[in-house]
């Protein structure tokens, strides 16, 4: 009988759980065009969308989880550009995007060097289409009550995961920091031997 009439011996399903609220992975984020510019405000090149019924104005992102568990993953967020209630989902929006420039290009937030705040700039939303960064995967409910993936928060260098997140870290330490790692007396035996 031929495959696409006899669905007997399809695969099941896969029914996707979600990604753990708070759990880190390193994603790549893509902008879906909206085809919205406004050059006064640097929103060039038809990134930007602007919603019909609120009037405001985001980008809209994918996220797409590289490696670990959750590779090929993806979540779905909106950055925020302006609002016409007011400048709070624009402010954390730039504050977004800042911390999504510091985690893809490995700043410290507290780095405010003439190199560093050379890396915050960016010539256009083009520069953000595709970057890799460290997110922090967050849950909210979807249109239909049920919860969702989604990204708010970039992760910086100044986290203690970072950098294994990030794939900085080629082998996890063997012996914590805070001891050295041998420990012979002078007689050559070992520590536990005296």
């Amino acid at each position: 009988m031929n495959t696409w009439n006899d669905f007997n011996s399809a695969d099941d399903q896969n029914s996707f759980n979600l990604i753990p609220k708070g759990t880190l992975v390193k994603v790549r984020m893509t902008i879906r065009p909206g085809g919205y510019d406004d050059a006064s405000q640097g929103w060039t090149g038809g990134y930007a969308t602007q919603s019909n019924t609120t009037g405001s104005i985001y980008l809209n992102c994918e996220f797409v989880v590289l490696d670990g568990p959750y590779a090929k993953r993806k979540m779905w967020s909106l950055i925020g550009l302006h609002s016409p209630k007011g400048p709070e989902w624009a402010n954390m929006g730039r504050a977004f995007i800042k911390g999504i420039l510091n985690s893809a290009r490995g700043l410290h937030p507290q780095d405010n060097t003439p190199q560093a705040q050379q890396a915050r700039r960016i010539q256009g939303f083009a520069d953000l289409d595709g970057i890799e960064f460290v997110a922090k995967v967050d849950m909210e409910k979807d249109q239909n009550g049920d919860d969702k993936n989604v990204v708010k928060t970039a992760i910086t260098p100044d986290s203690k995961d970072y950098a294994a997140v990030m794939g900085c870290v080629t082998s996890q330490p063997t012996a914590p920091a805070s001891k050295p790692a041998t420990t012979a007396a002078p007689s050559g035996r070992p520590s536990w031997a005296q």
